[in-house]
């Protein structure tokens, strides 16, 4: 075995021991991606993502984004809490079967993963410094214009399911990535192919429709875009498709056969945070501002406020109310009416857009 090859053999064993399930390295040629990023940010898909229209190219060419670059350390980190279920899967839909419940994606359930992820990848550094001595990197996860599905994919890590994610056979989808850019040279680790075959089970499960070929999504039409990227209002037309969704949708790899083999984390930091997960829509509707902020510190979903998230239940409610006997209609009207005079604009009209999925009467 080259030195080279030790170093990367050591990286995976020391990454391991940090509570990530998988280490590849990339070249920094991403030139051939250029093409379809390109074709994908013209087509509008990435909505008001204007920081990916902003970054353009640099996305693709990661020793222009952290000059001095010659390999990339990627990184996968699976987020499924450690008392997850074997047939967690089937757990999952079930809670879209109960529409009065608010359903959170499952990654959004632990410890905001950006924080834990660059963490551990920073401790990874720590360690590779031992093992070479100083040099030059920058670690993401998430946080910047970084390629990162591509990048996974080409070092290694799982191939592009149609849902767009990375998709391992070990592994299923259900994990974070991260890199290391650094200013060495690594070996880089061989690619997999891909393994979905004639299955299109993502695409067909996709409430919005928002898979609009395989591996590409309009950003415009995904539930998660919806949830938590769009600060207005969401549009009318996908209101009713989103159905008891509150932040985020888990709905392409919950379906998705390969998921079977999903990997839980040995991190604490990814356990569900109780308020999160099995509650009631019109408990988590009651939540004013202070408890908004207490029940979600240190989580990802206190990214988006309080407004977007009343205006993601108020939806939610009347997609309920339409589905609703009428004691239960009674209670989730009653819900609706007490934000009925919300100081924000977007609230109120979402909360009658609620009403009205079934007038009173």
């Amino acid at each position: 075995m080259n030195r080279n090859r030790q170093w990367v053999h050591q990286i995976r064993t020391w990454a391991q021991e940090l509570g990530f399930s998988g280490i590849g390295v990339s070249g920094v040629d991403l030139s051939s991606a250029e093409p379809q990023l390109l074709q994908w940010l013209a087509k509008g898909y990435h909505g008001d993502l204007h920081y990916m229209e902003r970054h353009g190219l640099k996305r693709a060419r990661p020793a222009e984004l952290v000059p001095g670059t010659v390999s990339v350390i990627t990184a996968r980190m699976p987020y499924l809490p450690r008392d997850t279920a074997p047939d967690w899967q089937i757990r999952e839909r079930a809670r879209l079967a109960d529409p009065g419940e608010g359903v959170v994606s499952l990654y959004a359930r632990g410890r905001d993963y950006h924080k834990v992820v660059r963490g551990r990848l920073q401790k990874l550094c720590d360690r590779i410094e031992t093992l070479i001595g100083p040099f030059g990197y920058r670690v993401f996860s998430d946080s910047a214009p970084v390629l990162e599905k591509e990048l996974a994919s080409r070092s290694g890590l799982g191939w592009r399911g149609k849902h767009s994610m990375v998709l391992s056979r070990d592994a299923g989808s259900m994990f974070f990535l991260g890199e290391i850019f650094v200013d060495f040279e690594l070996e880089p680790t061989d690619p997999v192919g891909a393994h979905c075959g004639t299955c299109t089970a993502c695409i067909d499960v996709c409430p919005t429709g928002a898979i609009v070929a395989p591996g590409v999504v309009d950003a415009r039409r995904c539930i998660s875009y919806l949830t938590i990227e769009n600060h207005g209002p969401i549009p009318e037309e996908l209101r009713p498709l989103m159905g008891n969704h509150i932040y985020g949708c888990d709905d392409c790899q919950t379906i998705c056969p390969w998921n079977k083999y999903a990997q839980t984390t040995e991190l604490p930091d990814f356990d569900a945070r109780e308020p999160l997960v099995g509650h009631r829509l019109v408990e988590l509707f009651a939540w004013d501002e202070a408890t908004f902020l207490k029940r979600t510190e240190g989580g990802p979903i206190r990214r988006i406020d309080h407004e977007r998230w009343l205006r993601n239940i108020a939806v939610a409610l009347g997609n309920a109310l339409r589905e609703a006997d009428a004691e239960q209609a009674r209670e989730l009207r009653a819900a609706l009416l007490s934000r009925a005079g919300h100081e924000s604009a977007m609230v109120r009209e979402h909360v009658a857009w609620a009403l009205a999925q079934r007038p009173e009467g």
